[in-house]
């Protein structure tokens, strides 16, 4: 993988930028501008949560990968504002970076950085699966247009990098030898304990607007049937089912508000309050997947699940 990483590197200035924008309707334009800013933000902070990875690994060769990976979060950055300027052809309006993902920003890398690991990927994974298996292909189908087509292909070839060591990633937390390792470390204080508490709480109230705002309201324009965003919930349902990750602590609290949000009585009464404490929108509580869906996966290795992630986003 890292000989991999450092094969596949390359330079903003490897497109032709000199091909000229497609004439687009005012609010498609509009829309795919403000997309195009709001995925060079989210970029960034992609980039910010792999160079915290990369301080918190020990492994001298996942500490070289993830060096990469914060290179790449960095170049799909620059190529985003690059096709947000590109695409920016009548300069209709201002464009500024969705004020939810400003808000959520902070407060993410706080958790990240002072949570445990296995809560951290767990967020980590889940966002480059939405990322990858939704948002950015549906833009880009959008968008329909060879300057989209050329610079998400190179930026999609980096991504299934990224997910293929998300997987790798969870499946080390998810493990006997790292559990062992949990145990013998000393008990969180009181203090300790309610501090994290606040820090994931607050993270998720920003969540769910950020989530809304920057990645549901445009696949709802892109993707109007709602395919791909489906695709990338069910499949982080059925990772958090995996029998050794459904084990974990966070695991078991996540699956029990979702079967809550999910119950006739319990989600109808206590629905929204669930939802804010999931972070999550209705289309990421419900139940995506079939008790056939759920068997399949739990026989698949993690690095066949992130294969059919990835099989999920060229589909």
């Amino acid at each position: 993988m890292l000989a991999k990483c450092v094969r596949e590197q390359w330079s903003i200035d490897d497109l032709d930028w000199s091909v000229g924008p497609p004439c687009l309707p005012r609010e498609k334009e509009e829309a795919v501008v403000q997309a195009f800013l709001d995925m060079s933000g989210v970029e960034l902070l992609a980039g910010a949560l792999f160079d915290v990875q990369r301080a918190k690994t020990t492994d001298p060769t996942l500490h070289k990968i993830f060096s990469t990976f914060v290179v790449d979060e960095k170049r799909h950055s620059a190529v985003a504002l690059r096709l947000a300027r590109h695409y920016d052809v009548h300069h209709y309006r201002e464009y500024v970076e969705s004020p939810t993902l400003t808000a959520f920003r902070p407060h993410f890398l706080k958790l990240v950085r002072e949570t445990s690991p296995e809560i951290a990927n767990a967020y980590i994974t889940s966002g480059e699966l939405i990322l990858d298996v939704a948002l950015l292909r549906s833009l880009d189908d959008y968008v329909a247009d060879d300057m989209s087509h050329r610079a998400m292909h190179l930026i999609n070839r980096d991504e299934s990098r990224h997910i293929a060591i998300d997987f790798h990633m969870t499946e080390h937390y998810a493990s006997d030898a790292y559990l062992d390792e949990i145990r013998m470390r000393p008990r969180p204080s009181i203090r300790e304990m309610v501090r994290m508490t606040r820090v994931v709480a607050t993270m998720m109230w920003h969540a769910k607007p950020f989530l809304q705002d920057v990645f549901l309201k445009p696949m709802d324009r892109t993707d109007p049937t709602g395919r791909r965003v489906q695709e990338a919930f069910k499949r982080i349902q059925l990772l958090l089912r995996k029998p050794t990750v459904a084990r974990s602590p966070f695991s078991k609290m996540m699956i029990k508000l979702q079967e809550a949000y999910n119950h006739p009585f319990i989600g109808k009464v206590l629905g929204r309050f669930i939802l804010r404490a999931l972070g999550a929108d209705p289309r990421a509580a419900r139940i995506l997947f079939t008790q056939e869906e759920l068997a399949r996966a739990q026989q698949m290795s993690f690095e066949e699940l992130a294969e059919d992630a990835l099989a999920a986003k060229l589909s």
